[in-house]
């Protein structure tokens, strides 16, 4: 300990033992700001169409409990950042799926009436709007039209 090596390997081994303290620490305090984040998300109701909060821990399974039905009818809810006529907007509305409500075809928000997806993208500013359900349907129906007359 007397020797400059000495020196070098004693506060080598203090800084690994300092190392392992802080992670040993922080994995018995919790998570992070970013992980927390993360399992802090948007439900939706199926009975009711209310959006809450619920956050996730492990073993959880969705649905989650809603606390408007009491029951486990919470869904997460898909954002829409778009407006009836095509701009964006930085309140988004929370969407749930109609695959959620066991109801078929594609979900159509009901504020502004365009298609929501799963993992609904935030637009960026070259982003088009998602069709309305009139302009969904018209192009469903040419595509339609566009298959009869090649078979």
């Amino acid at each position: 300990m007397q020797s400059k090596a000495g020196k070098y390997a004693a506060a080598g081994f203090l800084a690994v033992v300092l190392l392992i303290v802080i992670f040993v620490f922080k994995s018995f305090m919790g998570d992070s700001p970013a992980e927390a984040a993360t399992r802090d998300r948007l439900f939706m109701c199926a009975e009711t169409e209310k959006s809450f909060r619920y956050k996730l821990e492990k073993g959880v399974t969705i649905p989650v409990p809603s606390p408007y039905s009491g029951k486990e009818t919470g869904y997460p809810a898909e954002l829409c950042y778009w407006t009836k006529d095509g701009q964006t907007k930085t309140d988004p509305t929370p969407v749930l799926l109609n695959s959620y409500k066991h109801v078929p075809g594609p979900t159509f928000c009901p504020d502004c009436g365009r298609l929501v997806v799963g993992h609904n993208p935030s637009p960026d500013p070259d982003s088009k709007p998602p069709p309305t359900r009139e302009e969904y349907e018209a192009r469903k129906a040419a595509q339609e039209q566009l298959r009869d007359q090649q078979e």
